[in-house]
């Protein structure tokens, strides 16, 4: 195969994802969209953090960021608290509920996983994580930086 038609066939595949993320999506529940679910799997993996900065890990206007802290912070899985190191600023932090929503949220996302790949080999799925985790390094730190 030709150089041109590899990529063009990998772009349709990666396109094609998007179906892979509503599918996935679906499989969470109601009252967790994935915007939110978004919110409490950043701040659980970084620690504390300000609005500005999830908008940065998300790729995404403040705007919509906003949206999404404020229905988290609505359900009680993450809380806002002063920034001691700027009192005008608030900083998110989880709570132990979004500890819990988001244990279930991988419980969901992990067995839906399971059942969409049951006749998959383990050393298939150990590729494909590879492949994917190597495919977004390349990619860098891609996320929206607009002047």
């Amino acid at each position: 195969m030709d150089q041109p038609n590899r990529y063009e066939n990998l772009t349709r595949q990666v396109s094609a994802i998007g179906a892979v993320k509503r599918g996935m999506a679906r499989s969470l529940p109601a009252d967790c969209p994935p915007g939110t679910a978004g919110v409490i799997a950043l701040v659980h993996r970084h620690g504390d953090l300000r609005i500005g900065r999830i908008s940065e890990l998300m790729g995404v206007d403040m705007s919509v960021s906003s949206r999404h802290v404020a229905h988290a912070v609505e359900r009680g899985w993450v809380e806002r608290l002063p920034d001691p190191d700027d009192r005008r600023s608030r900083i998110l932090r989880l709570t132990p509920e979004g500890g819990d929503k988001l244990a279930e949220l991988d419980r969901r996302l992990t067995a839906m996983l399971a059942q969409k790949l049951a006749d998959w080999s383990d050393d298939d799925i150990e590729l494909l994580t590879r492949l994917l985790t190597r495919f977004r390094d390349a990619f860098g730190d891609c996320r929206a930086h607009h002047a």
